[in-house]
């Protein structure tokens, strides 16, 4: 049996008294992202066994909508990496896989049987997003458990106007996030997450606890991993300050909009979003 508490510690920053913690859960409590990678390359084999255990998540209704684009050329790996710009570890890894969310199989099959496709809308998009992320998480998954490490880019969807064609995109399919993928130099420490008390809720939400919960986590954070200077969300829009703790850099990356394209973007690429 694993030592839960020391686990709960190590991910929550406090004891978690009555959980016990089963072997096999041990290592998704334990998961670290991967920023660095060695050399030795990815097989193959073992990167086809992994894309099995993704196409093995939970899909919609059997319909599996979500396609993965894998990538091996560090030329195009490189280029993507210097799109983002501030994410060098992505030209480092030998695979980088960019998980797209796909509607236009389900059209093609539609068309093969001469039937319409009815259902292009929001709710479509979503299923086709979810079905997607099931996936990337199995692999993520799969791949820890082999001693694999990988980080999630949804950075790919702020340049999605060069991805897209970059991968040959074709309408009804659009990228979620990429994913470097390798074997790791070193472990990271592990990145400390909210209470669950404020995160699960029993048979009704309630989050009127919300502020002091965050104020003694931001607390209990900063003791252990401070907010350092750089990892301050835009600093162009506030003034850069010593103390600050997650939530407020949370609110900070919040409050400024993101990707005003991408509504535009998956119109452009055939979803109607209504």
């Amino acid at each position: 049996m694993a030592d839960t508490q020391a686990l709960l510690r190590g991910r929550f920053g406090i004891d978690l008294p009555g959980v016990e913690i089963p072997d096999p859960v041990a290592g998704l409590i334990d998961r670290r992202v991967t920023r660095r990678y060695t050399d030795q390359p990815v097989a193959d084999s073992l990167l086809d066994a992994l894309l099995a255990a993704a196409q093995s998540a939970p899909a919609k209704s059997d319909l599996q909508q979500f396609s993965v684009v894998v990538m091996r050329d560090r030329g195009r790996i490189k280029q993507i990496a210097d799109w983002i710009g501030t994410m060098d570890w992505i030209a480092g890894a030998p695979v980088f896989l960019v998980w797209c969310g796909d509607m236009r199989r389900g059209q093609r099959l539609c068309a093969m049987h001469g039937m319409p496709h009815a259902n292009n809308n929001l709710d479509t998009f979503l299923n086709t997003a979810v079905d997607c992320s099931l996936a990337m998480a199995q692999f993520i998954t799969a791949a820890d458990a082999v001693g694999l490490g990988s980080c999630p880019i949804s950075y790919v969807r702020s340049h999605i106007e060069r991805v897209s064609p970059l991968l040959g995109l074709p309408p009804g399919v659009y990228p979620i996030a990429g994913l470097s993928l390798g074997w790791p130099v070193f472990r990271r420490p592990l990145s400390m997450r909210l209470p669950p008390s404020v995160v699960v809720h029993r048979e009704r939400y309630d989050d009127s606890g919300l502020e002091a919960e965050v104020a003694t986590y931001d607390h209990r954070r900063n003791a252990r991993d401070p907010v350092a200077a750089g990892a301050l969300k835009n600093n162009d829009v506030y003034p850069p300050r010593d103390g600050v703790g997650w939530s407020e850099n949370a609110a900070r990356q919040l409050s400024v909009p993101e990707r005003f394209g991408f509504s535009a973007y998956l119109k452009t690429k055939g979803f109607d979003l209504a």
